[in-house]
């Protein structure tokens, strides 16, 4: 268990201090945060309780949305990329965004079909922030997102589009997140992990619920709850060198709703059956 790590919101009711604290009550070594709550807390307070914890960032969530193509959106992502810096993140996360003008939760209004072109702008926009981030010490982390996501969060849909961008900029600079609950459909997705070699920043797990709640983002269940068959997933992963923490990464109102001391304590347990690293 020492390389489990709990995604923040998946104990979505916890501030950055109390999930601080859950992680040292618990025996937990890593931690991932996210960006909106680590501002909630304060940067330097966050380093400094992560730091006094003993605790490694197992990531920090989110940078991405860039194809907006805006310079406002390549200014937010230098400021996560020197948070995640400050907190010694082993990677920033990159939700890359979906058509331009598409938001997500939000009526269709003035948007953009042209699928390929959104694509060329998160390329063009990683041509600019790799380097920065390279500056800096820090990770980017592609993920590519189910495919019902590509319209309003991810225009990268499987781990072979987000690694031929990665494959364009030095390793240290930009890798992937292999997610378990984005993946697991995808008939290619053992031999594009082999390809990841080297480019594997995060190995993300949570169970894919069938049906899905109305809410589609919220159909992340604790692992054994739902349909994935982790174990060739995990020896995937393992077979291409990644030695880094396990996060365990759900968005789920049940889960949300429930105490989160309760949570850590069941998602340990399954981690452990299930994943086993």
């Amino acid at each position: 268990m020492s390389r489990f790590s709990i995604n923040q919101w998946t104990t979505k009711r916890w501030s950055v201090a109390e999930v601080v604290d859950g992680c040292a009550r618990h025996g937990v070594e890593a931690v991932g945060l996210w960006r909106q709550d680590v501002a909630a807390q304060g940067l330097a307070m966050s380093v400094k309780l992560v730091a006094d914890a003993g605790l490694r960032v197992s990531s920090l969530c989110r940078g991405g949305f860039l194809t907006t193509g805006s310079p406002e959106a390549l200014d937010d992502n230098r400021r996560a990329i020197d948070e995640a810096a400050e907190l010694g993140a082993a990677c920033l996360v990159m939700v890359v965004g979906g058509l331009p003008g598409v938001v997500p939760g939000e009526p269709l209004g003035t948007f953009s079909r042209d699928l390929p072109a959104a694509r060329e702008r998160v390329a063009e926009a990683l041509a600019e922030l790799a380097p920065y981030a390279g500056e800096r010490g820090v990770r980017l982390a592609l993920e590519p997102l189910h495919p019902m996501y590509c319209a309003d969060r991810a225009v990268l849909s499987t781990l072979g589009q987000a690694l031929d961008l990665a494959e364009r900029h030095p390793a240290e600079q930009v890798g992937v997140v292999v997610d378990t609950f984005h993946v697991w459909w995808d008939p290619q997705v053992v031999e594009q992990i082999s390809r990841a070699a080297g480019r594997i920043a995060s190995y993300q797990v949570c169970d894919f619920l069938s049906p899905l709640p109305a809410d589609a983002l919220l159909g992340r269940g604790v692992m054994g709850d739902g349909v994935i068959d982790f174990a060739p997933l995990t020896a995937a992963v393992a077979a291409a060198g990644y030695t880094g923490d396990v996060e365990v990464e759900i968005f789920n109102a049940d889960v949300w709703a429930a105490d989160p001391d309760e949570v850590l304590t069941r998602v340990k347990s399954a981690f452990g059956e299930l994943i086993g690293l």
